[in-house]
């Protein structure tokens, strides 16, 4: 298993749609393992290929008990709203509140490469839109207000004025000692 760096906010791929996987082979599986293990060095709930700079339609999740990976995922179903802050792995130290459905039935692809249902609710269910839009090229930005969604761009930017890279080395040592 290996690291992956994240893509950061300005990175083109984090504004790809994502193409479905064509077939889960060993190499699926493997690239599913480096993201297992960067969104738990990174201390995520979840990360879509495309945050790790590879437009593929595969995302992990692990939030309330629930671990899985989601190969061309599709929301079949959804109910409810709920508002919650939410962050992303790809826009760090940045977060705003996000009305979302609260329940939502996924259909998808294992990293086994068979079929799976889940009904999730709650962080659970959060993190699968969250990573879907990822793989549709969105952000959580994007659910904001206009004025919500500049000020917090402003502020990415003035944050970020002195790093040219889109990049973020993620290290298992530095998520230890945060």
């Amino acid at each position: 298993m290996t690291l992956r760096t994240l893509h950061l906010l300005g990175s083109p791929v984090l504004r790809q749609r994502s193409p479905e996987i064509a077939a889960v082979d060993d190499e699926l599986r493997a690239f599913i393992a480096d993201l297992f293990e960067t969104m738990d060095a990174a201390r995520g709930v979840g990360l879509a290929a495309n945050q790790v700079g590879v437009a593929r339609r595969v995302a992990v999740v692990s939030a309330d008990g629930n671990r899985f990976a989601m190969i061309n995922p599709v929301i079949v179903e959804s109910s409810g709203r709920d508002t919650a802050e939410e962050g992303c792995l790809s826009i760090p130290d940045i977060f705003a509140d996000v009305t979302r459905p609260d329940r939502v039935v996924l259909e998808a692809l294992g990293a086994d490469g068979q079929p799976f249902r889940l009904e999730a609710e709650g962080l659970t269910a959060r993190a699968i839109q969250h990573e879907l839009d990822h793989l549709d090229g969105i952000l959580f930005l994007d659910h904001l207000g206009p004025i919500k969604r500049k000020m917090l761009l402003a502020r990415w930017k003035k944050e970020h004025r002195d790093d040219p890279s889109y990049l973020k080395q993620v290290t298992p040592e530095a998520a230890q000692t945060e």
